[in-house]
């Protein structure tokens, strides 16, 4: 049974949800809703993130989303693609999972339904990402120069850095001893990484 939310988590809920596009500082949200302080806007805050009606990045609190539908499971199993192959449409995700992963929804700074799971392979991205490492990516066809994505180039599932060369998009690997390439016309992003869990066990 879902928990019923204070009357001041209802408003401070409903009042982001309104200022989503041009969010609103802890200063501004006390004003709004008539606060005695800022603790008190973000122990609210924090109440809609450990209950599961908020996310937020941990780098940047006034970059949220707003879990649609309530809040999210505690766990999710997540699907876990490999990239040795892509599905019949050209895309990892249209792929067969290797595996579904549970994992707990509060390490994912974004919406669980906009996340999954890919299997690294190879030493490319290393030292960042190793071979065997689980990527934790937000599905998406956009991304900004500079970010690491999984990625379709020439039928070939990768992850790469990604940069920008005039209109030609350059896709760059972490380790010195690969060479950049160009981006074929049939390149596509299928989400930005976002997190990794190390395959590498300490000893």
């Amino acid at each position: 049974m879902t928990k019923k939310l204070h009357p001041v988590q209802e408003e401070l809920l409903k009042l982001l949800a309104d200022n989503f596009d041009d969010p609103l500082t802890v200063r501004e949200i006390q004003d709004d809703l008539g606060l005695s302080s800022p603790s008190v806007v973000a122990y609210h805050i924090n109440q809609l993130e450990k209950n599961g009606y908020l996310k937020r990045n941990p780098s940047n609190p006034r970059d949220y989303q707003i879990l649609k539908g309530g809040p999210e499971k505690k766990v999710i199993y997540l699907n876990l693609y490999g990239l040795a192959q892509c599905g019949p449409n050209g895309s990892v995700l249209d792929g067969t999972p290797v595996d579904r992963i549970p994992l707990p929804t509060r390490i994912l700074s974004f919406p669980s339904d906009e996340a999954f799971l890919v299997k690294a392979k190879g030493d490319s991205m290393e030292p960042k990402i190793s071979d065997g490492d689980f990527i934790i990516a937000k599905k998406t066809n956009i991304a900004d120069p500079g970010e690491i994505v999984v990625c379709v180039n020439n039928g070939e599932a990768l992850i790469k850095k990604i940069k920008l060369d005039k209109n030609k998009i350059i896709l760059v690997s972490l380790n010195q001893k690969y060479d950049p390439f160009l981006a074929e016309n049939h390149f596509r992003i299928e989400g930005v990484v976002r997190g990794l869990i190390s395959n590498k066990i300490s000893t």
